[in-house]
């Protein structure tokens, strides 16, 4: 469980960005900011902010370092998942993207752009400082929505520099949003309906949209969960979807279904069941409510490379965020693999279990 700390009042950041200073999560997290000049969707200046997790008061020398990319209707506040990897031995730095959590601006629309390419700046930014403060091989770990973005820049990033050479090594994605769920019309009809509807008719909400809270209900310590964050940030019930944005990620989808290639192993962690409810009940605790897992499983395939799907029992859509039995068992398949990537990447091992092409 995060700590018990206020996060209702942002850090005030300078908008040239600057160093490092301590971040909302506390004394041991530290936080930068990244400007990014104006919004290509027309909304001012806009910026992301590095988080990083610094128990000793200084980034160290380790074997690996790790940056992670929250998904919609999110942001960094995870302080459990850090500090497991830092145990492990990496440095840990996090990002919240654009007009997202601790980028959150007075003028901006929470987490909208049109096209996801946009993102491909901070991530840029964000690897670049990654890698000249700790010289160290970089393993990716994306949840949600970020588990679409992110591949999507690495294809882009292996086809222009190369992902190795980049001082990527691996993925890591929670839960990514590799399709639209729903009845399959949203996918045939519909798309065609919202690429047509958010390319002139951007700003307009999705009916429906940012008004459920069954999976808030289930993740806050002020309804029926255990975790304790910013609902400023992170809203029970969501932010609105807007048909631009909604287009922006139809069109993320087609090219991940048309095939990617990331060029690096993946592991990809989801709950084993879905439980879609308008209302929260026990039953969505032991389950991805935001998303059909049968469509992580159908895509996965399309990342290119090695790719290791792993099952959780009793996982909710966010798997780090689940129950103790859960969290221990993606605990565990993380190690796993992070000890079957660190041999792989040695030349020590050459197939990883259950691995599929």
């Amino acid at each position: 469980m995060t700590n018990e700390q206020s996060l209702a009042e942002p850090v005030s950041t300078s908008p040239d960005g600057g160093g490092w200073r301590t971040d909302v999560l506390g004394p041991h997290y530290e936080q930068r900011t990244l400007p990014l000049g104006t919004d290509p969707d027309r909304e001012g200046d806009v910026v992301a902010t590095l988080v990083r997790y610094v128990p000793n008061g200084s980034v160290e020398q380790t074997a690996g370092a790790v940056l992670y990319v929250h998904g919609f209707t999110d942001y960094f506040f995870q302080e459990h998942l850090a500090e497991h990897f830092a145990a492990r031995g990496f440095q840990f730095y996090a990002l919240d993207l654009r007009k997202c959590g601790r980028s959150l601006r007075e003028g901006h629309t929470p987490h909208y752009v049109t096209d996801l390419a946009f993102y491909d700046r901070e991530l840029d930014e964000s690897l670049r400082i990654v890698q000249e403060e700790t010289g160290a091989p970089v393993v990716l770990n994306a949840h949600s929505t970020g588990g679409l973005i992110v591949p999507l820049w690495l294809d882009r990033l292996n086809r222009t520099r190369g992902t190795a050479a980049a001082g990527v090594t691996g993925l890591v994605l929670n839960s990514p949003w590799f399709d639209l769920h729903g009845p399959s019309y949203y996918r045939t009809i519909g798309t065609p309906i919202i690429k047509g509807l958010g390319r002139f008719r951007r700003m307009v909400e999705l009916p429906g949209g940012g008004k459920v809270s069954t999976y808030g209900d289930s993740l806050h310590r002020s309804v029926a969960g255990e975790w304790d964050y910013n609902l400023d940030w992170k809203p029970l019930h969501g932010f609105p979807v807007r048909l631009g944005w909604l287009r922006a990620i139809r069109n993320g989808h087609a090219r991940l279904h048309a095939g990617l290639d990331i060029g690096v192993p993946s592991l990809i962690l989801r709950s084993r069941m879905t439980k879609f409810a308008r209302e929260y009940g026990p039953a969505v605790d032991v389950a991805d409510a935001v998303l059909d897992v049968r469509q992580i499983q159908r895509w996965s395939g399309c990342l290119g490379d090695r790719t290791n799907m792993v099952p959780i029992d009793g996982a909710k859509h966010d798997v780090f965020l689940s129950g103790p039995e859960p969290l221990s068992s993606a605990f565990a398949e993380l190690d796993s693999w992070l000890d079957w990537l660190e041999a792989y990447r040695v030349g020590a091992g050459e197939n990883s279990p259950e691995a599929c092409a």
